[in-house]
């Protein structure tokens, strides 16, 4: 896949459950790289991600996935055939190893012969650390070992569009770490969606980043441009700012703000968080403890 193929084209995505608005009308184009999808809790977020991945139809608008119309057999066939997915929960069965586990992924994924099979089991699970843990049951393992596990289902067969839904949820600093490398790598040469909470993985890790609230799209560009949002709109006092959006005391003594600085202000660097904060409903943020 090259850098200006088109592996997701998406338009007026509209989907409702009932009278909740899931999805009011996305539209998003997404090409190899990493792209981070950011968005407060109940955004729509999981909802895109199962539509791209063909789990879920959407009521109105038009999709393609590697050149594929999931709404058709065919397509949807098509599709799953070349793409990886890590949902929120993998559904482990828990008296199965790890390696049985993705082992039944395998087997989905219509890897049909015995022998190369395994040995695709085992690069995948070698290439997430797991190598070591192959033979354990997954009741055995931890939260983040699970997670790694899942990761390694979804990378069964080289997929070319990969699907994370929070994937380090559950490790620790090292496996973070460990994970951002990785990731890094498969974005080279593939399309990778990764929805997080953690704005700190999309600025090391994504090319591009996607801000859904409120089932709509705030935001689609890079990094860097998402920051900018909030240019003049971030600085540091010696005490709370009583009419910022966001105000939290630093390792340092200081206030950080994010809002309307008074005059003469003393102006920060804007971060990808800042402007995040400028696009959503921050009260979480006031909450935040000095």
């Amino acid at each position: 896949m090259t850098t200006s193929t088109v592996a997701v084209r998406a338009r007026d995505l509209q989907l409702r459950y009932g009278r909740t608005t899931a999805l009011a009308g996305v539209s998003l184009t997404l090409r190899d790289g990493v792209t981070g999808l950011l968005g407060p809790n109940g955004a729509g977020k999981t909802t895109l991600l199962r539509i791209i991945a063909t789990a879920v139809p959407p009521d109105h608008g038009d999709l393609s996935v590697l050149g594929a119309d999931p709404r058709t057999g065919p397509g949807r066939l098509a599709v799953r055939r070349r793409l990886g997915y890590l949902p929120q929960d993998p559904g482990f069965h828990p008296n199965f190893t790890a390696f049985e586990f993705v082992d039944y992924v395998a087997i989905l994924k219509e890897l049909t012969e015995r022998r190369s099979r395994h040995a695709e089991v085992r690069r995948v699970l070698a290439e997430v650390g797991l190598d070591a843990q192959r033979q354990k049951p997954v009741k055995t393992l931890s939260g983040g070992m699970r997670q790694r596990l899942g990761l390694a289902a979804a990378l069964i067969g080289g997929p070319d569009l990969l699907i994370l839904d929070e994937p380090t949820v559950g490790m620790d600093p090292e496996q973070r770490l460990r994970f951002r490398e990785l990731l890094a790598e498969l974005g080279e040469g593939r399309t990778v969606l990764l929805s997080t909470h953690q704005t700190e993985e999309v600025m090391l890790l994504c090319q591009q980043v996607i801000v859904l609230d409120q089932g709509a799209v705030r935001f689609e560009g890079s990094p860097a441009e998402l920051a900018a949002l909030a240019t003049g709109r971030v600085w540091t006092s010696g005490s709370r700012a009583p009419g910022a959006l966001a105000s939290w005391r630093t390792g340092t003594g200081l206030y950080r703000h994010v809002g309307d600085p008074p005059p003469g202000a003393d102006l920060l660097e804007p971060t990808i968080e800042d402007g995040y904060l400028m696009l959503v409903d921050v009260a979480s943020a006031r909450e935040v403890p000095a």
